[in-house]
């Protein structure tokens, strides 16, 4: 009998001990999305999950151990039932239960679910108990099709998505390098640009003439002159190779 307390007692140590490392990751948790709401990240959220996933875990391995004494078959009974504050139970609960009346007992010692759950458990139990074999089979059996379906719309859908993403080379371009380099080149240097020489009437007003078959520049108060005036004005202009022949000939008229 004293062995079977000790075992009793040591199993009840270990289940709190767990319930508080649970109790205390629980907390970090909630601390952390209250307050670092801003800065958290999914894998930090991953990690306090785990950690209570574990807790939960070795929780549920102790009561799944033979060795463990069956719960279910003690029962708990309040030695004192008082409307009055009681200190002890404030700092054990840590403020959550500061009395221990007649309101409070029956949901912290419920050993059983709550009456309008338990009501609609034993329905189904019923329910399922009344229902036969061939009209259970049925069920199953339009349960399945129905979840065939489903699955072979995924699967066709995913392999409509796995087809047309292989048929995808890559991200359709929409611009040349070679064409920018090529504009570039052309405004900054003046690559591939082609300029005709109109000696006609002058350039319209607003026009700029480059240098090379811009006229001389006039004298200050001059008439200004435009390409049009200057072939002119080259026309008029005596020839010097005819000259020079002219000269020639008058001084050896008779070199032949």
């Amino acid at each position: 009998m004293q062995r079977e307390e000790k075992h009793f007692e040591m199993t009840l140590d270990a289940i709190l001990q767990r319930l508080n490392d649970l109790k205390l990751a629980v907390l970090s948790m909630i601390q952390k999305l209250e307050m670092e709401y801003m800065d958290i990240n999914w894998p930090t959220f991953l990690d306090n999950f785990a950690i209570i996933s574990s807790h939960l875990t070795g929780l549920t391995k102790i009561l799944a151990k033979e060795q463990c004494p069956p719960l279910r078959n003690r029962t708990v009974l309040p030695l004192l039932v008082s409307m009055d504050r009681d200190e002890t139970l404030v700092n054990i609960t840590e403020g959550r239960v500061p009395v221990f009346s007649h309101d409070i007992v029956p949901d912290y010692l419920r050993t059983r679910p709550d009456p309008i759950t338990e009501q609609k458990m034993q329905q189904n139990e019923q329910k399922a108990a009344n229902l036969t074999n061939e009209a259970a089979m049925k069920q199953v059996t339009q349960y399945n099709k129905v979840v065939s379906h489903v699955l072979d719309m995924v699967s066709k859908a995913r392999e409509e998505w796995e087809i047309e993403s292989s048929s995808r080379t890559g991200i359709q371009q929409t611009s040349s390098m070679t064409d920018t380099q090529l504009l570039v080149a052309t405004v900054g240097m003046g690559k591939g640009l082609q300029y005709k020489a109109n000696y006609g009437p002058g350039p319209g007003p607003g026009m700029m003439v480059p240098p090379s078959i811009r006229g001389p520049t006039p004298p200050m108060g001059g008439p200004s002159m435009s390409p049009g005036n200057v072939q002119q004005q080259l026309g008029k202009a005596p020839s010097a190779v005819k000259t020079n022949i002219k000269s020639a000939n008058q001084v050896h008229p008779f070199s032949r």
